[in-house]
């Protein structure tokens, strides 16, 4: 549980500093989200660290993962 929780930290840490690499380190390089924060962070670094927290924390990545990779939403 502690060990969760330390990652979790770490990853907002980093999305204060790099939003994609924090978005990065958690989805991967070619998903939606990543591509979404990187054009926010393109536009202005605010928006780019807000949409960085809110994925880390409030979207769940095992609701699209299943049998070792992510499935789009709309399927």
């Amino acid at each position: 549980m502690a060990s969760e929780r330390c990652c979790l930290f770490l990853e907002i840490l980093v999305a204060m500093l790099l939003p994609p690499l924090g978005v990065f380190l958690r989805y991967g390089c070619c998903s939606m989200e990543f591509c979404i924060c990187l054009l926010l962070t393109l536009f202005g670094y605010v928006p780019g660290i807000i949409y960085a927290i809110y994925v880390i924390v409030a979207v769940d990545r095992d609701r699209y993962w299943r049998d070792g990779y992510y499935y789009p939403v709309v399927a």
